[in-house]
């Protein structure tokens, strides 16, 4: 498989729900990207396509991952680390809220030699609550809050695409121009998450931990094995599991907002002996068609 990197620029704020709507982050799953894009390749007749490459394992995508300036961050791999500064209180909860880590930085976190002397993410972007009203005819209007998280000037998120050939890339890259005028996320209708995508080149570092295949191997998407692939995978296998639902954004799925079914798979920063493919799930439930979860692997070496 090739290697390249989307820098994701935006030019608005982006809503990121976590289940509530006052509330946001500031990172997507490669699950959001994979049903933006399908919506985007459904309004171009090219669905079957995507599919196909994706099903096939011939196009794969990272989550959203969060860079700034040329600094490109990764999941904290759930690896247990004794730190070589043990005594010092304020390293400790540094080790324990860090959530990324410049992937330069990867063999210190493991030797348990970085020194955090402040937040790495701390001058990434802001997290502002918008007050919006919601109208209804003949009724008094109802104002509600909504979290919007603003990246600071040079900063963003990167999504890593592995590809079989140009033809791949290419689709890729049609969709992601497509679904950059439509935006990503919620409140789209407000003008949420509409971004510029620029076509980088993976670090040194990056492209020898995606190429690298090794004893540890970092997940960099949510992911699922197939049940043939499930008890091999979790041999020596450091992970969280996270629930993935929502509803379904089709018209002619139901007459009704139908919710998707539910699936749980492994949080990015799982930590993996045996590599796997994963797969795309239906989770559709009871609805006129398939409804489909992105769910394939893709990994760093450590």
């Amino acid at each position: 498989m090739k290697y390249t990197i989307y820098k994701l620029e935006f030019q608005t704020g982006v809503h990121f729900g976590t289940g509530a709507l006052d509330e946001c982050t500031y990172t997507f799953h490669a699950d959001q990207i994979f049903s933006a894009m399908y919506i985007e390749a459904l309004k171009l007749g090219i669905d079957q396509k995507f599919y196909d490459a994706v099903k096939a394992g011939t196009l794969l995508f990272s989550d959203a991952l969060p860079y700034m300036g040329q600094q490109y961050m990764i999941p904290k791999p759930m690896i247990y680390v004794t730190s070589g500064r043990q005594g010092e209180s304020e390293q400790k909860k540094a080790y324990k809220k860090l959530k990324y880590l410049p992937v330069e930085q990867l063999d210190e976190f493991l030797k348990g030699s970085i020194n955090f002397k402040a937040d790495v993410m701390k001058n990434y972007g802001q997290l502002r609550q918008q007050t919006m009203a919601h109208v209804r005819k003949e009724e008094d209007t109802l104002p509600f809050r909504v979290g919007t998280f603003y990246y600071a000037q040079g900063c963003g998120l990167y999504l890593i695409v592995a590809y079989a050939s140009e033809e791949e890339l290419s689709l890729a890259e049609e969709l992601l121009e497509s679904l950059s005028y439509t935006g990503i996320g919620g409140k789209k209708s407000s003008g949420m998450g509409k971004f510029e995508f620029r076509k980088g080149k993976p670090s040194e570092e990056l492209e020898k931990r995606l190429q690298k295949k090794s004893s540890q191997n970092i997940l960099i998407s949510t992911a699922l094995p197939m049940e043939q692939e499930l008890e091999q995978a979790l041999e020596g296998a450091a992970y969280l599991l996270e629930k993935r639902s929502g509803f379904v954004a089709s018209s002619s799925y139901a007459p009704e907002w139908r919710k998707k079914k539910d699936l749980y798979v492994f949080s990015p920063g799982s930590c993996f002996v045996n590599r796997f493919a994963g797969d795309i799930y239906d989770v559709s439930d009871g609805g006129r068609h398939a409804v489909y979860r992105y769910a394939k692997a893709l990994f760093l070496g450590v």
